[in-house]
């Protein structure tokens, strides 16, 4: 039974160092034996004192199921490849430990592994080779002609936990430096909108959206020295409404511009529609406004805009749910289309962001800026990304595109 005692020993460290690691807490070397996560789900088998002796519990019955999850803890660490040596470096245990007893006619027997068992075990590395992922991307970014041609940026991966792999190219960018995203604030306004109907879009609501309102007479020039967004809207024809493209895509700023009069932020100026945005998305986004403009003012950081993505990205903004639901098309001859930016592939567009569903494409969402900022969020929701620049130069955000799409490339070799 020493044996027996030693691999359940083994179990708890196992199953405790790989629950704080994928929880990201910094103290995951700690020994953690007497931590809640033992008293709450073993306290009734078997008690191990702050002086570290276990102590066998005199009931049969839990005597027996000791010895079935001694038996599960054995089979799942086989499966997972671990033994001998190897399981006792995993679990911290002393080479000098008394290694197990045959294996009894219970063993033997051994029932299959039970799944919470095995997904404790691969939690430990949810992206199957982080270190390797990361020297990929980096060498992309360094490497790869697409990024190489586009001078300074700064680029991040993460997941809903936080960043998993950044760098810069040059001095010019980094984490913190504020910048103007264009139209990647279309990206937040839609994530803004849908949380504040509780997930609940009208047919107006999603058709502004989906840029299918008919609103597209908007010029964000006009709208210099215009201090709300009502005021925006209303400068030079910029809230009329062409009927005639009612129904059909066509990519403008002013159907988001309208949807903001009509969710009551007209009188918003730059300061206060900062300020309501992160009132609905969340106060510990450090989201800025440069101008009223809902669908391309926005100004943050890599950082603040990395805060923004993870939080979509983790579940807990509602348009997680809802990235590539309702697309429709952009281009093509069989596309009813008004207009639509140059794009390598005739992509779908969803609630404010693009479904890179193209030939050859990811099925990614992305949300790229014409100065060059291009956020994304990967096609099975797990990870994000961002390249960050800001410069004024034909078609800047083409080139951050096949930058960023190489890193995902890269990433997911």
């Amino acid at each position: 039974m020493k044996a027996e005692i030693q691999l359940i020993r083994m179990y708890f460290t196992f199953n405790t160092r790989m629950r704080c690691m994928s929880s990201g807490q910094p103290a995951c070397d700690k020994d953690d034996s007497t931590g809640p996560i033992h008293t709450r789900h073993w306290g009734r088998l078997i008690s191990w004192p702050r002086s570290g002796q276990w102590v066998w519990s005199a009931d049969v019955r839990v005597q027996r199921r000791v010895l079935e999850m001694t038996v599960k803890w054995r089979a799942a660490a086989l499966a997972a490849g671990l033994s001998g040596a190897a399981l006792m470096t995993a679990t911290g245990t002393s080479a000098q430990s008394p290694a197990p007893s045959p294996a009894s006619p219970e063993v033997a027997h051994a029932v299959p592994v039970d799944a919470p068992q095995t997904q404790a075990y691969q939690k430990a590395d949810p992206h199957h080779g982080l270190a390797r992922r990361r020297a990929a991307v980096a060498a992309a970014a360094s490497t790869d002609a697409a990024c190489r041609e586009m001078g300074d940026f700064y680029w991040e991966i993460g997941d809903g936990s936080g960043t998993l792999a950044s760098g810069t190219r040059g001095s010019r960018y980094s984490a913190n430096k504020p910048l103007q995203v264009a139209s990647a604030s279309k990206l937040v306004f839609a994530a803004y909108v849908v949380e504040r109907v509780g997930g609940q879009l009208t047919p107006d609501q999603l058709d502004a959206l989906e840029m299918r309102s008919g609103y597209d007479n908007f010029n964000p020039l006009a709208c210099f020295a215009a201090h709300t967004v009502a005021a925006c809207l209303d400068r030079r024809g910029n809230g009329l409404r062409n009927a005639e493209h009612q129904g059909r895509f066509s990519y403008n700023g002013g159907h988001d511009q309208y949807l903001a009069t009509t969710l009551g932020l007209g009188d918003l100026d730059r300061y206060g529609l900062a300020a309501e945005v992160r009132r609905v998305l969340g106060p510990d986004l450090h989201l800025d406004y440069a101008a009223p403009r809902v669908s391309g003012g926005l100004k943050a950081s890599p950082a603040a805009y990395g805060a923004f993505l993870r939080k979509v990205v983790s579940g807990h903004l509602r348009i997680h749910d809802l990235l590539g639901s309702h697309p429709v098309c952009t281009q093509g001859p069989d596309c009813a289309a008004v207009q639509a930016p140059d794009l390598p592939q005739p992509w779908h567009y969803s609630l404010n962001h693009w479904v890179e569903d193209g030939p050859g494409g990811d099925g990614a969402f992305s949300s790229p800026g014409m100065m060059g900022f291009y956020p994304w969020i990967s096609a099975d929701r797990r990870t994000y990304g961002l390249i960050a620049r800001e410069v004024m130069a034909p078609k800047a955000y083409l080139a951050s595109m096949a930058c960023g799409q190489a890193l995902r490339r890269a990433w997911n070799q």
